[in-house]
C-alpha cells in the first residue's frame, strides 16, 4: 500500500476522530480533506482547492434543487397540510384493522412528496398523528414505531434531498433519479400495509378497529386537502412529465406552496420567520456537508484511493455479492449512527466506484442506498428516526420502540432484497420516460 492511500486513511480516521468530539460532519470532512491536500502538494493549493470547491458547489443549478424544495416543504408544513393528508387518510382507511397505523405510513407518504425530508417527516408526524394513535388505544411503541418508520418515506419519495445529493455526487440526472425511485417508493407504502396488517392480526389489541367515517365525512377530508395533493401532482407529475426540470419544479412548488400558506392564513409574520429560518438552516447545514464532502473527496481522488481499493478488492478473489454484502452493512450501520446525507457523503467515494466497477448501474445502486440507509435510520441501537419520535414522545422507552420497529424492519429487508434481486424495478421506469 502505498504513501498516498495511507494518507487517504489517516484522513478517514482523523474524520471519525473529529465526528467523536461531535465536530460536525462537513466540517470534520473538510478538514481531513484540507490538511491531507495540504501534506500531498503544500499549503498554497490546498487554500486553492477550498476556493475552489467552494465555488464550485455553491454555484450549482442542480443544487439550488435543494433549498427551493426545503423552502416548499417548510411553507407547506406551515400551512398545515400534513395534518389534511392525515385525516383523509384516516377517513379513508382508518376503520380497518391497523387502519391508523396505515392512514400514518400515507400520510407520510403523501407529505414526502412535498417535504423531502426523512427526519423532517418524522417530526411533524410526530406531533400529528401519534397523540391521534395513542388516543385510539394503539400500543405506545407500535405507534412511535410506526411514526418512525413512516418517516423513512422523506428519504427515497420525490422530492427526496438526499436523491439530489446523490445525483450530484455521482453526476447523474436528478429527474432521473426521481423517476427510478417511484415504483421503489411504491413498493415501500405496500410493504409497510403489509407489516401492518400481519402485526394487527398478530397482535389485534396493540391495533384496534376504530369506527367507520360517514361518506360526507371522507369527501369533506379530500376538500380539504385538494391543495396539497395538486402540489405533489403538480411537482411530482411535472418532473416526471417533462414539464419541468427538477430545480424549475422546486421553483414552482416552492411558489405554489406559500401561495397556500397565504391563503390559508397561516403566513404569519411568526410563520415567514419559522419556514425561512428552517430554510436557511437546513440548507446551510446540506452545502456545508457537500462542500467538506467535495473537499475530502478531491484529496481521495488525488491519491488514488478508490482506484488502489477497486483493484484490491478485484485481486483479493473475493465474490461480488459477498463484497456488496459488506458494503450494505457498512450503509445500514452508518445510516444508524448518522442521519441519510451524511451517511451517503462519508460511504460513497469509496463504495461507488466499486460498484461501477462490477458493473452495476449508479442509478440502480442509488435506490439501493438510499434503501439501506432507511433501513439504518430505523436499526438500533442508534436510529436516526427513533430517536426523533423519541423526542416527540419522551415517555415512550427506546426498548419499547426498537420492539415496535422490527415488523417494519423486516419488510425494508426483505423489500432490499427485491430490488437487489430485480434491478428492473428501479431501472424500467427511466428507461420508458427517458
Amino acid at each position: 500500500m502505498n504513501d498516498p492511500v495511507i494518507l487517504t486513511l489517516l484522513g478517514l480516521a482523523a474524520t471519525f476522530a473529529l465526528l467523536l468530539l461531535h465536530v460536525p460532519v462537513g466540517i470534520a470532512m473538510g478538514i481531513a480533506g484540507v490538511v491531507g491536500f495540504a501534506a500531498l502538494a503544500g499549503p498554497s493549493p490546498a487554500l486553492a482547492m477550498i476556493a475552489s470547491e467552494v465555488a464550485v458547489t455553491l454555484s450549482s443549478l442542480d443544487l439550488l434543487t435543494i433549498p427551493l424544495f426545503i423552502m416548499m416543504g417548510a411553507f407547506a408544513n406551515v400551512a398545515g397540510l400534513s395534518e389534511d393528508l392525515y385525516r383523509l387518510a384516516y377517513a379513508l382507511i382508518g376503520h380497518r384493522r391497523g387502519g391508523l397505523a396505515a392512514a400514518t405510513i400515507s400520510g407520510c407518504a403523501g407529505f414526502g412528496a412535498v417535504c423531502g425530508s426523512s427526519v423532517a417527516t418524522t417530526a411533524t408526524f410526530g406531533w400529528a398523528a401519534l397523540p391521534s394513535m395513542r388516543k385510539r388505544g394503539y400500543e405506545p411503541g407500535f405507534s412511535a414505531a410506526t411514526v418512525a418508520a413512516g418517516g423513512t418515506m422523506g428519504t427515497l419519495i420525490p422530492p427526496s434531498s438526499a436523491m439530489v445529493v446523490y445525483a450530484v455526487l455521482a453526476q447523474e440526472l436528478i429527474v432521473t433519479m426521481y423517476i427510478a425511485a417511484l415504483l421503489p417508493a411504491l413498493l415501500a407504502v405496500l410493504m409497510q400495509y403489509g407489516a401492518i396488517a400481519i402485526y394487527s392480526r398478530c397482535y389485534p389489541l396493540h391495533a384496534p378497529i376504530g369506527p367507520k367515517a360517514p361518506m360526507n365525512e371522507r369527501l369533506h377530508a379530500l376538500a380539504q386537502s385538494w391543495q396539497v395533493i395538486l402540489l405533489a401532482l403538480i411537482v411530482v407529475g411535472g418532473m416526471v412529465g417533462g414539464a419541468f426540470t427538477a430545480t424549475e419544479a422546486a421553483a414552482v412548488g416552492a411558489a405554489i406552496a406559500f401561495v397556500f400558506a397565504l391563503m390559508r392564513g397561516a403566513l404569519t409574520l411568526t410563520g415567514l420567520r419559522r419556514a425561512l429560518t428552517s430554510t436557511a438552516s437546513t440548507s446551510a447545514m446540506i452545502y456545508v456537508l457537500l462542500i467538506g464532502a467535495s473537499l475530502f473527496g478531491y484529496f481521495a481522488a488525488v491519491t488514488q484511493t478508490p482506484r488502489v481499493l477497486v483493484e484490491a478488492v478485484e485481486g483479493s478473489g473475493i465474490p461480488v455479492w459477498a463484497a456488496m454484502c459488506l458494503i450494505l452493512l457498512v450503509f445500514i450501520v452508518a445510516g444508524a449512527f448518522f442521519d441519510e446525507l451524511a451517511a451517503m457523503v462519508i460511504a460513497m467515494p469509496f463504495a461507488l466506484p466499486l460498484v461501477i466497477s462490477w458493473g452495476f448501474d449508479p442509478v440502480w445502486w442509488g435506490v439501493i442506498n438510499i434503501v439501506i440507509i432507511e433501513i439504518g435510520q430505523l436499526t438500533p441501537p442508534l436510529g436516526m428516526n427513533v430517536f426523533v419520535v423519541h423526542g416527540v414522545a419522551p415517555d415512550i422507552p427506546f426498548s419499547k420502540i426498537y420492539r415496535g420497529v422490527l415488523p417494519y424492519l423486516a419488510s425494508s429487508f426483505l423489500r432490499l432484497g427485491i430490488l437487489m434481486a430485480f434491478p428492473m424495478l428501479v431501472l424500467w421506469l427511466p428507461s420508458v420516460l427517458s
